[in-house]
């Protein structure tokens, strides 16, 4: 009896993610996934610069997020939205400024209710279009 009970505890373990995540991924929106990238930015080490990322399941564990009534909730019980950011342009696009100022908006209003997870536009780390959009905003002065 006591083999069957660890034989069922170890092909449990093998076969799927931990209780806690695949409570949080049931309650994630459509299109988002659990190893979809919140953040990066490169940081720079002696050699080279390294990459460094962080994904929505691991952006869940830091905010004690969990599943209720079909709805994702951190630690403190505000419910999480997911918001996808705009912004990383090569070349940005004529309307550039009036974007980015919706979409400041539209983040204002959201975090008033919301606990807000803003996921990234450039999940490479590439600082090149940050820097693009820049360069762009002061030639046009």
């Amino acid at each position: 009896m006591s083999s069957l009970f660890l034989l069922s505890a170890a092909l449990l373990a093998t076969l799927g993610p931990s209780p806690s995540a695949s409570n949080t991924d049931s309650c994630l929106p459509a299109g988002i996934k659990s190893a979809d990238v919140v953040s990066a930015r490169t940081v720079r080490t002696r050699t080279k610069g390294e990459v460094v990322t962080v994904t929505v399941a691991e952006k869940l564990k830091e905010l004690r997020a969990r599943c209720r009534k079909n709805k994702l909730i951190d630690g403190q019980g505000r419910e999480i939205r997911f918001y996808q950011l705009v912004g990383c342009w090569g070349n940005p696009p004529d309307d550039y400024q009036p974007q980015l100022a919706r979409q400041a908006q539209e983040l204002v209003k959201l975090r008033k209710r919301y606990r807000v997870i803003e996921m990234t536009c450039n999940p490479d780390g590439d600082q090149k279009m940050r820097a693009a959009v820049g360069w762009q905003s002061l030639r046009r002065r």
